[in-house]
């Protein structure tokens, strides 16, 4: 499992770390790390231009230190100084002078970086908000212009730690270096696609159990995923319901019921207008004309994908005792007051214009401040959300540490992907896993059946579901 941290934490289990050690011994722990990562994405250190982009406090202190370590193995090491003289890690920049670096002359900072082969963002910590100052946001420019590599001291400048929100300029980098542990903002959007690849350097910090985010791993997916035992049959296994499509969006149900057929449970049983097509494409598919609560037993149901207005049907799906989805549709049609009123679970899976649209904003606003947005629904539907994007976030409505996944690719903003989705989770749930557990495994699935489909050219939402028994055998290994 990977974990990330809040600022706060962070900080306090730092002060903890630091009052056991000698003075200054954090800092060249950090400090080591991030030389060696330096020198790793150099390939050869000797001769190698570097600028370090020094702001004010620790941040500034690492990239100095850093630095020092670097001109020691023949590197040109120059430093900017962001910061007024009183406010720069004197230590660090007195380590950097004695190891040979030199501090760039006033007007030469935008030559230094345009040439440099590396530069070290170390304008802004962890407690950062809002965007790059002017000074700091030319020299972004010189640093976008110039062919060098850049790394970041323990995230990008300009992005925020705590919630992923980029509120103006920032610094992209190929590579981020933090330290102990990740920060929320290295894994939410907007500003993990300013991180680059990130490398975690171990500063020996002792953390509490419970995290603000976490991420699955294979290993805690393969953990989840359901197994059928020997005496099992496919009631046994769990029965999802689909109550999907209409006579607009046949393929709707086609998509969900075969990203059901892919999830682990026993059967899939279909309900609504598309029966035929279902049919037609999945034979195994049960399918019933009798309505939701005639259909026969089921361990879940998955309401919406291309529902149009029957809003009947998710409301009766709706009153269910039994684990529900809500995705498309049933999201508009679904009355805000029967979501918070169910005693069974209930996952919702909106993409941002939709999570937009229940909550009464701009997606834009969505989309800016994901981590907020899906806490934000987890609450007032007293549900569990699945916010679908380019990292897709699980917020439980009892709390705990939101759920961060970022296997998929950009191949999966196709039509009809969300369905394969709906109907996965779905089928999760009837074999018995919890909301933010099905939603978070089904994501995880889909993003590798995704890529796998995709291999670096488009695919469709059928070719995205055939490849989820090669994903989730990927991950049992």
């Amino acid at each position: 499992m990977r974990t990330a941290y809040s600022v706060e934490t962070v900080r306090a289990a730092e002060r903890e770390l630091m009052a056991r050690l000698p003075e200054g011994a954090l800092m060249q722990r950090a400090a080591a790390g991030l030389a060696a990562a330096c020198a790793d994405l150099l390939g050869r250190v000797y001769g190698s231009r570097v600028v370090l982009l020094v702001g004010s406090g620790d941040n500034g202190g690492d990239a100095l230190y850093a630095g020092a370590r670097l001109a020691r193995r023949g590197a040109g090491v120059t430093a900017v100084l962001l910061a007024r003289p009183e406010r720069t890690h004197s230590e660090g920049l007195t380590a950097l002078l004695r190891a040979g670096g030199r501090v760039a002359a006033d007007g030469g900072a935008e030559e230094a970086v345009e040439r440099a082969d590396l530069v070290v963002d170390g304008i802004v910590g962890i407690g950062g908000k809002g965007g790059l100052r002017p000074d700091a946001e030319a020299l972004a420019g010189a640093v976008e212009r110039s062919r060098a590599a850049v790394v970041a001291v323990d995230l990008p400048s300009g992005v925020e730690a705590d919630t992923g929100e980029v509120r103006g300029s920032a610094l992209r980098a190929d590579l981020t270096v933090t330290f102990g542990t990740h920060k929320p903002g290295l894994l939410v959007d907007p500003a993990r696609e300013y991180a680059g690849s990130v490398r975690l350097v171990d500063i020996g910090l002792e953390l509490p159990p419970d995290a603000e985010l976490e991420a699955l791993q294979h290993a805690d997916v393969a953990r989840l995923l359901p197994r059928p035992a020997a005496e099992s049959d496919k009631y046994r296994r769990g029965v999802v319901g689909i109550a999907a499509g209409s006579a607009r969006y046949p393929g709707a149900a086609v998509l969900a019921v075969s990203g059901a057929l892919r999830g682990g449970a026993g059967a899939v049983r279909y309900v609504g207008p598309a029966a035929q097509a279902v049919i037609a494409r999945f034979p195994e598919t049960l399918v019933s004309d009798q309505g939701p609560a005639k259909a026969g037993r089921v361990q879940a149901w998955v309401v919406g994908p291309g529902a149009g207005d029957d809003a009947a049907t998710v409301a009766e799906v709706l009153s269910a005792e039994v684990p529900v989805l809500l995705d498309a549709d049933g999201l508009r049609l679904a009355e805000r007051n029967a979501v918070r009123g169910r005693t069974a679970p209930t996952l919702m899976t909106p993409h941002a214009g939709e999570a937009a649209a229940l909550l009464g904003v701009p997606r834009e606003e969505v989309e800016g401040a994901r981590l907020a947005s899906v806490l934000e629904l987890a609450a007032v539907y007293r549900a569990t959300v699945l916010l679908k994007g380019s990292t897709t976030l699980v917020a439980d409505s009892g709390g705990g540490a939101v759920r961060v996944n970022a296997t998929g690719t950009g191949w999966l903003a196709t039509a009809g992907s969300g369905d394969v989705l709906s109907g996965l989770a779905g089928s999760l749930l009837a074999a018995g896993l919890s909301a933010l557990d099905a939603g978070s495994v089904a994501a995880y699935l889909h993003g590798l059946a995704g890529r796998f489909a995709a291999a670096g050219a488009p695919a469709g939402a059928h070719d995205v579901a055939e490849r989820i028994p090669e994903a989730w055998r990927d991950v049992r290994g």
